[in-house]
């Protein structure tokens, strides 16, 4: 798996790639948004982690640019950890974020479930409790109104025009399908969706269900205060 990773701190983008090298991943760095951005263009990745303070092109304004033609999953890293940062990267397309210092195995976790959804495919799963609901079974075609869903072939598409969805807002939505018209609580989506094993930061969730409108419809997906969310069937 080859990982861009864009961070200015030398320091800190040399113990990070020589961290992720040492876990089977090969790193290509750069020092800063726009050589990271010249070199997203000139090869080929399988996802991305971007410091958000970086020099000429900030990490959120680079993760804008490469959402413009690209759905490769996006690990943003921020040194303050506050909201602006969280929700302006968020809102950027990124599917997830840590703060710094980050420790290594935390990182690695975090790219490794963000490569497993880039890889996702629903099948039935024997073992799967009712907590977790029923999984889509593979090759099936879910229809929601006008909304179509192929569960096979991973494709989404609103009144027959297709739509373009990240591999984090795809499994989302099909955690939403899997469950038509029930609510799903936010902790159960970062556990079920984001894959954290601990208390995790519920705006990742509520951006991801605002880009899900954007692309689907605001009136999709609805919000039910106090609980969470839930799919209109």
């Amino acid at each position: 798996m080859r990982v861009l990773l864009v961070e200015d701190d030398d320091l800190m983008r040399r113990s990070f790639a020589v961290a992720l090298e040492r876990y089977g991943y090969e790193v290509e760095a750069a020092a800063d948004g726009l050589t990271g951005l010249e070199r997203f263009r000139d090869d080929s990745f399988d996802l991305l982690v971007l410091d958000v303070m970086l020099p000429g092109l900030d990490g959120i304004g680079l993760c804008r640019r490469i959402r413009e033609t690209s759905l490769v999953p996006v690990l943003m890293m921020s040194a303050r950890g506050d909201g602006l940062d969280v929700v302006a990267g968020l809102e950027a397309g990124a599917d997830d974020y840590v703060v710094k210092p980050v420790d290594t195995y935390v990182l690695v976790a975090r790219i490794r479930s963000l490569l497993r959804r880039a890889s996702y495919a629903p099948v039935p799963e024997p073992g799967r409790t009712a907590d977790e609901g029923p999984a889509p079974s593979e090759g099936d075609v879910l229809a929601f109104g006008d909304l179509r869903i192929d569960t096979g072939g991973m494709e989404v598409s609103v009144a027959g025009s297709p739509v373009a969805l990240t591999p984090t807002e795809l499994k989302l939505l099909l955690e939403f399908a899997a469950h038509p018209g029930v609510v799903l609580e936010r902790h159960t989506l970062l556990r079920n969706v984001w894959e954290y094993g601990w208390d995790g930061d519920s705006r990742v969730v509520d951006l991801c269900v605002q880009r899900l409108r954007r692309k689907l419809g605001r009136d999709r997906i609805e919000t039910v205060r106090g609980f969470g969310y839930k799919l209109r069937r």
